[in-house]
């Protein structure tokens, strides 16, 4: 673009060249210049007539102030509406949470009203008037109060479950010899050796020489000995006055003070101490007073059929 300008005065021209680049260059310039010239004519002019009361500005002002009101209040009621109704989501859930918490305390032998926090809420957000930002605000707390006492009664559950886990490993459940047999069982019989009768305190597994001796429950290994009747024998206190006892082993993997799990290899079988052959005999003690292993086997074997039937 070529701009001539002429001074009659003078009696000369100059010529001007504007390229493109130039020419958006000016435009720029000339749009920012006018955004500016607005703002401060707004500012200036404007603004002063409406805090003065110049005729025609107050109204002028007034209707834009109710526009920004409207435009502000709009935005609000739309974050409202979404705040109520997330929040609404979140008292179902809680119901929810509620419903299974009760289930779960009566596997920790809790009563399910201890859970139980008053009737749920949650109906009130869904459908009629709309929430104001106070009521809002009050509802969000009671809902934030609701999950702390979850939350406790939720660690005292946990709590509890985890106890049950721990009694259960540590009561002798566990077949101390995989797939055996059960030869002499627990009570009175014919001595193998004396041929009279006599009370035999435990189970006898027939099994090959070195076939492994595992844990029936975890503890703590309090005897490691050889026995002159039990040959190599094993003890393990289990708690709660709970100790079993593994005897006539070939080998023994763990000693006194060993902590052992449910399972665990402990001992081999062997024929070792008073035998007529190689076998594991096995006793479970409460109290100091021998009892029938074959409960507490019994009871492992129903536990492990439970399993499998809620697996299927």
């Amino acid at each position: 673009m070529h701009i001539i300008i002429t001074d009659a005065w003078l009696a000369r021209s100059r010529a001007l060249y504007l390229s493109g680049y130039k020419l958006v260059a000016a435009g720029a310039l000339a749009s920012v210049a006018l955004m500016l010239g607005a703002m401060a004519v707004y500012h200036g002019l404007f603004l002063e007539g409406v805090r003065q009361g110049w005729p025609g500005f107050t109204s002028v002002g007034r209707m834009v102030h109710e526009s920004e009101a409207r435009t502000q209040e709009v935005f609000m009621r739309e974050n409202l509406d979404a705040m109520a109704r997330k929040l609404g989501e979140m008292q179902a859930r809680m119901v929810q949470l509620e419903s299974l918490g009760e289930r779960v305390a009566g596997l920790a032998g809790l009563s399910p009203a201890e859970f139980r926090q008053g009737p749920g809420a949650g109906g009130a957000l869904v459908g009629g008037r709309e929430l104001s930002v106070e009521e809002l605000m009050a509802a969000m707390e009671q809902l934030d109060e609701i999950g702390g006492s979850r939350v406790d009664l939720l660690t005292v559950i946990e709590s509890r479950l985890f106890d049950q886990k721990m009694q259960r490993r540590m009561i002798p459940t566990e077949k101390p010899v995989v797939g055996g047999d059960v030869g002499s069982s627990f009570g009175f019989r014919i001595d193998p050796i004396t041929g009279r009768s006599a009370l035999h305190t435990g189970l006898d597994f027939p099994a090959d020489v070195g076939t492994p001796i595992l844990a029936a429950a975890g503890g703590v290994v309090v005897v490691q000995e050889y026995h002159s009747a039990y040959g190599n024998m094993v003890e393990i206190d289990h708690g709660n006055d709970l100790i079993t006892r593994y005897a006539h082993a070939s080998q023994v993997f763990v000693k006194k003070g060993d902590i052992v799990k449910r399972g665990q290899k402990i001992a081999a079988v062997g024929s070792t101490g008073r035998s007529t052959g190689p076998h594991l005999h096995f006793e479970v003690w409460v109290s100091g007073v021998p009892q029938d292993p074959q409960r507490f086997l019994a009871a492992g074997d129903s536990v492990a059929t439970a399993r499998v039937t809620t697996r299927r």
